[in-house]
């Protein structure tokens, strides 16, 4: 048996050196991870009757010489010789006339095992085996996922095309795969690329500037920061300018911030609106009471995390007003996709009945506010790009919303590694999802 070990800056490369030196038939008995990289220990000739105690057949007469010791064999001096930490035995005494058969027995067994002088517990094999089975397992994995992402791109290279640039608008995979079946496999690379395009729009819901056509009581709800004050402020401001500054009126529900209602007294001063403050349900009752002859009230609520406690304070003062208010949940487009999913099921607890998109202007890129809308199927009534009143808010388009986040891709110029694109799609491959 041949033991080397082997040194690399990561697990593929070492199971490279491993295969180019010891072949494809070398056992690898042990890898950790080091401060350089990945070390990993492999056999050759590697004969597991030696450890599991299959040299049973040697002669037991050899243990019962005195002072004789365990026979070795050739394998048994390989291993010890690169096993040089393993403290050397002395030979087995002499039994006594009056040993036991007990004793005589571990004699004969320690005879059968020729390496049970070997500390094999000092093996980090031993010692980690748990832990390196699910790092192997992990690697197989890997290796599996890259097998079958290089046969789909060898099969169906269109497909698999449609997969790398839609993960590159940082949709996630799941509906990248949707989109990339759907699409088809096609002569040409572009045609299913535009088919994929179209379908994402699809799956974008709008209300045709419902909140504008539509009046009534509107609540904007949402995180701190994500520009409900302002978005406010546009929808009060183009409501004004259709219908004029008498139609509509603003109302505060902040309680938690100080001077937290000055920016919206400052748009209602420019904009010539009345702006109302409720603290709690009934001030909410009496304000949209007193505001019941205007065509549209918009409710610009506190602000507040989609972990926060008083949420749900939030929605019972917003239902127990009495009266039909439509909430929309306002959204940054460069918060992370994680956080606006988290979002959206956490405010979704008060029955949304759409949402409106911010800060597109400084996003880097849209798929996590696309995979958001996408996978909740939220109607997406406006999209917000600037700070300016109240030009900087247009009704949501789906296709131009695909568009835009299309061409931050193209800005960013940044492409998906195939490393990255085997991790995200090889196991969907294996199984048959795309």
């Amino acid at each position: 048996m041949k033991i080397k070990r082997f040194f690399a800056q990561d697990m593929r490369q070492a199971i490279r050196k491993v295969r180019d030196e010891l072949g494809a038939d070398a056992v690898i008995l042990s890898n950790r991870k080091l401060d350089q990289g990945i070390e990993i220990i492999a056999a050759i000739d590697y004969d597991e009757s030696l450890v599991g105690g299959g040299a049973a057949a040697a002669p037991e007469t050899a243990a019962a010489q005195p002072g004789a010791p365990a026979p070795e064999t050739a394998g048994t001096y390989d291993a010890r010789a690169r096993y040089s930490e393993a403290p050397a035995e002395s030979p087995a005494p002499a039994a006594e006339p009056a040993q036991s058969a007990t004793a005589s027995a571990g004699v004969r067994s320690q005879a059968r095992n020729p390496l049970a002088d070997i500390e094999w517990d000092h093996d980090p094999a031993i010692i980690e085996m748990r832990r390196e089975i699910q790092e192997m397992r992990g690697l197989l994995e890997n290796q599996l996922a890259h097998l079958a992402w290089g046969e789909l791109n060898r099969r169906r290279p269109a497909e698999a095309g449609i997969l790398r640039r839609l993960s590159a608008l940082g949709l996630p995979s799941a509906l990248c795969a949707e989109l990339a079946q759907a699409a088809g496999e096609t002569a040409d690379p572009e045609q299913g690329w535009r088919r994929a395009l179209a379908l994402l729009a699809q799956r974008l819901p709008v209300t045709d500037d419902d909140i504008l056509s539509q009046g009534g009581i509107v609540a904007l709800v949402g995180s701190t920061g994500v520009g409900k004050t302002t978005t406010v402020a546009k929808l009060a401001a183009r409501y004004a300018l259709r219908h004029g500054p008498r139609s509509v009126a603003l109302v505060t529900t902040d309680s938690y911030r100080i001077g937290a209602h000055e920016q919206l007294f400052t748009y209602g001063r420019i904009l010539g609106v009345p702006v109302q403050v409720a603290g709690d349900h009934t001030e909410l009752h009496n304000a949209l009471q007193s505001l019941r002859d205007k065509r549209l009230v918009l409710i610009d609520t506190a602000g507040m995390s989609q972990r926060d406690l008083r949420l749900s304070e939030q929605f019972t003062t917003l239902r127990e007003a009495g009266l039909p208010i439509r909430s929309y949940l306002v959204m940054s487009a460069t918060t992370q996709a994680g956080v606006l999913e988290e979002a959206v099921r956490a405010f979704n607890q008060g029955r949304l009945d759409g949402c409106i998109l911010t800060k597109v202007d400084e996003a880097a890129a849209l798929g996590g506010a696309i995979s958001a809308i996408a996978g909740h199927q939220l109607p997406l009534a406006y999209v917000g790009d600037g700070q300016r009143v109240p030009e900087d808010l247009h009704p949501a388009r789906a296709q131009n919303l695909v568009n835009r986040a299309l061409s931050l891709q193209q800005q960013a110029g940044q492409e998906t590694h195939d490393d990255t694109l085997a991790e995200r799609f090889g196991a969907l491959a294996a199984n048959g999802r795309v």
